[in-house]
């Protein structure tokens, strides 16, 4: 992984120019300890301090994003894409009623069987579902029904956001825990000013350490992270804005089809499917029939 080689390289680049510089590591290696424990263990207490349990479980959790990537990959969106032209199709060409068995129980859905991804997501599946259930109630309005996706789709992003933040908290904070870190050092090193020079400097030595490591973590390590979640999140939140533009749209009363190739067109560009794959796509979904009759196509 890009992000597994980049922390190599972090450690490369910073340890290899000291010890090309005449560096010794024996300093750092010696104080690396303590001063981690200063500054790590401080650090995540202000995590504790700002938070509360289930922000922290979720925060812990986070991380492996950091290098698993994003949910949704091309072919959820294409998915995504075809889930919503069945549904509207059934809608225009079958009514509210016949929506309404999809939506009511999506878990049961013929339609939404097909797309398994989809639906274990359990907040997209509701935000289609519920819009949809608004739609069979006669509100047809589309730019009230845009609303009330966008306070949907921004609660859940500012929740997903949450850790982010956490983690650029945290690592704002250690340049500053790194300091602390240091003054500890200086005021051990002032302690035993009788000694010898030599025993002096190691003991400063060590003491700088704790700024080092306080800057070397915040914008070496751990500020990339929290850079990388923030990037993962708002390209997440893209599958919801996808779905909030089909639906709208189909309010203006377009048909499903063009629905679809403005929701194609609000894909991030490096997973956006094609015209023809879309149009492909479409083509054999609509072809298939539900298990209970209802048809999501032609």
């Amino acid at each position: 992984m890009i992000q597994i080689a980049g922390i190599i390289g972090v450690f490369v680049a910073v340890f290899g120019g000291y010890l090309i510089a005449g560096g010794k590591m024996g300093v750092i290696l010696s104080a690396v300890g303590p001063e981690m424990l200063i500054i790590g263990g401080s650090g995540f207490m202000t995590m504790l301090i700002s938070g509360d349990g289930a922000l922290v479980k979720k925060t812990l959790t986070s991380f492996g994003k950091v290098f698993k990537g994003p949910n949704w990959k091309s072919t959820d969106y294409s998915d995504l894409l075809s889930l919503l032209y069945l549904l509207l199709r059934v809608h225009q060409k079958e009514g509210a009623a016949k929506l309404e068995k999809h939506i009511e129980t999506p878990d049961n859905s013929p339609i939404f069987s097909r797309y398994p991804r989809i639906i274990q997501d359990g907040a997209l599946r509701d935000l289609i579902c519920d819009t949809l259930r608004s739609v069979t109630l006669n509100n047809k309005d589309p730019h009230r029904i845009g609303e009330m996706m966008e306070t949907a789709i921004d609660k859940r992003h500012a929740e997903n956001m949450k850790p982010a933040k956490a983690i650029q908290t945290m690592a704002d904070a250690f340049p500053a825990l790194g300091i602390v870190a240091a003054v500890l050092g200086i005021i051990k090193a002032l302690g035993a000013i009788s000694e010898s020079p030599e025993v002096l400097g190691r003991m400063i030595g060590a003491a700088l350490v704790g700024t080092f490591l306080g800057v070397f973590l915040a914008y070496g390590m751990i500020g990339p992270m929290a850079g990388r979640l923030k990037a993962i999140f708002e390209e997440e939140k893209r599958m919801a804005d996808v779905t909030r533009a089909v639906i709208t749209s189909y309010l203006e009363n377009l048909s499903p089809q063009i629905c679809v190739e403005i929701g194609r067109q609000a894909v991030p560009s490096k997973l956006q499917p094609s015209f023809d794959q879309m149009e492909t796509q479409l083509r054999d979904a609509g072809r298939m029939k539900s298990d209970g009759g209802d048809s999501g196509g032609e």
